[in-house]
């Protein structure tokens, strides 16, 4: 699969599945899930005066955290040939190309939104401003596949 790091050739078609990730969000929620794990485990054996529940509960909530971490850096869009995958903090959402007529990187937003056909926008956690130029490389990306796998390219 591959992984865009810079704006593709836009004469130059894209094919195959590719996956769009965040670098920024990834990292750094990896990183403070560790830091919280590390911090709740030494908490649960160092501190005095603990009973059991307590030693177990501090581990289970950096475990919470942990999976909330986790989450948020596994924010993606899957470009598959005949679909796009969104895959959000919460949600997955799986798109028809014709359903997506375009993606827009608001200011001030820090993340891109796709243009739906019914007239909704939705929000796409992978393609973040904290990634700077490398984000607006992928938005670039995504709206080059909107091109060539969605309805305005088939009704040409």
């Amino acid at each position: 699969m591959a992984q865009p790091n810079h704006a593709p050739d836009s004469s130059a078609p894209l094919h195959g599945t590719i996956m769009l990730r965040p670098r920024t969000v990834r990292w750094s929620a990896y990183a403070i899930a560790v830091l919280v794990m590390g911090a709740a485990i030494v908490m649960a054996v160092l501190i005095p005066g603990f009973t059991l529940g307590n030693r177990l509960g501090f581990p289970l909530f950096g475990l919470l955290i942990v999976v909330f971490c986790h989450m948020e850096a596994s924010v993606r869009a899957e470009a598959r040939p005949d679909v796009l995958i969104v895959r959000n903090l919460v949600r997955t959402h799986e798109l028809q190309w014709a359903q997506v007529i375009g993606v827009s990187f608001p200011a001030g937003d820090p993340w891109a939104h796709l243009d739906l056909s019914d007239g909704r926008t939705l929000s796409v956690m992978a393609l973040q401003r904290t990634d700077g130029a490398r984000g607006l490389a992928q938005a670039r990306t995504l709206a080059q596949l909107i091109r060539e796998r969605g309805e305005a390219h088939h009704g040409e």
